[in-house]
């Protein structure tokens, strides 16, 4: 294993870049595609969270309905939907 480590050649390292680093940046097409996708993910963000709200509220709405329906029938928990 030794012998084998010592017949690999060592790597160069890399050479350095000599062109101009400004012509290296993404540019205007880079925020063009960037610019879309973080607009997406807002909007995603936004309608998720609507989302989670309205189901949050309809549990709150469903267990108001079950107290009420239990306090109709005298107090007797309901096993099932509130609504008839």
């Amino acid at each position: 294993m030794t012998l084998l480590w010592l017949t690999t050649p060592t790597p160069s390292p890399l050479p350095g870049f000599e062109g101009d680093p400004n012509m290296v940046t993404p540019g205007v097409i880079g925020f063009v595609i960037t610019c879309p996708v973080a607009a997406a993910t807002v909007l995603l963000v936004i309608d998720m969270n609507r989302r989670v709200r309205r189901v949050r509220y309809r549990e709150e709405i469903r267990e108001e309905l079950k107290a009420e329906v239990d306090a109709q029938r005298g107090g007797a928990p309901s096993s099932g939907d509130p609504t008839p």
